[in-house]
């Protein structure tokens, strides 16, 4: 899941993007709207955590723009702002959660992980193929039956291979959904972890490489 992280405190962002990077999500930050408008034209988010004081002003006449030209995704708002009246307004112009400043981190990656999933309802509570299943709601794969230990990057990974089982997935379309800015488009970050998937879900193996076009899950 990709999340797009609003926020001009530059520590806080750095903190918030790191906590959800570490609970599995790839995040892309922007301090201002601007910046956050040029992320949105060209990236497909599954969510969008924004602050909503920022120095262009109050993120929710943006918000709330966006909303009525029929922008649908999920946003969760940040906001040192907590009267009740404040938290209504908020809602009131789009946002989805709204969440206090100061908030617990656990807290925070929940609601975003909460988000995610209601925008993603269209899918099953269960992933499979073959003896392999993906409960979304545990984020727990088991093989046989028996539970396997993926990191967060290899659960994403595989969860898109899943949702595509039977048809190729390609590096950038793993890229684009499962990685952040961060990553470099030239290194062998996806093969890596395309490994890990392989060597975890143990044979028969249940991943192939179509050359030249990207990966597929199935059995032979």
């Amino acid at each position: 899941m990709r999340v797009l992280l609003v926020e001009d405190d530059d520590d806080l962002r750095a903190v918030i993007a790191a906590g959800l990077r570490e609970a599995g999500f790839a995040v892309d930050g922007a301090d201002d709207w601007p910046e956050a408008d040029v992320m949105l034209h060209v990236t497909a988010y599954d969510c969008v955590v924004l602050d909503r004081m920022l120095p262009s002003g109050d993120s929710l006449a943006r918000l709330e723009d966006r909303r009525r030209a029929g922008w649908a995704v999920p946003v969760l708002c940040l906001t040192a702002l907590d009267a009740l009246d404040e938290r209504l307004h908020g809602l009131e112009s789009g946002a989805d959660d709204y969440l206090a400043k100061p908030f617990a981190m656990r807290e925070l990656v929940l609601r975003v992980r909460s988000l995610t999933r209601r925008a993603a309802e269209r899918l099953p509570s269960f992933l499979s193929c073959a003896d392999v299943v993906m409960d979304l709601a545990r984020r727990e794969v088991r093989r046989g039956g028996v539970l396997l230990s993926l990191s967060p990057k290899e659960y994403a990974v595989l969860q898109q291979l899943l949702v595509h089982r039977g048809g190729v997935v390609t590096r950038t379309a793993l890229l684009e959904h499962c990685w952040d800015e961060m990553a470099d488009p030239v290194s062998n970050v996806v093969d890596a972890v395309i490994a890990g998937v392989r060597r975890k879900l143990g044979s028969p193996p249940l991943v192939r490489t179509v050359r030249g076009q990207g990966f597929l899950m199935g059995a032979r």
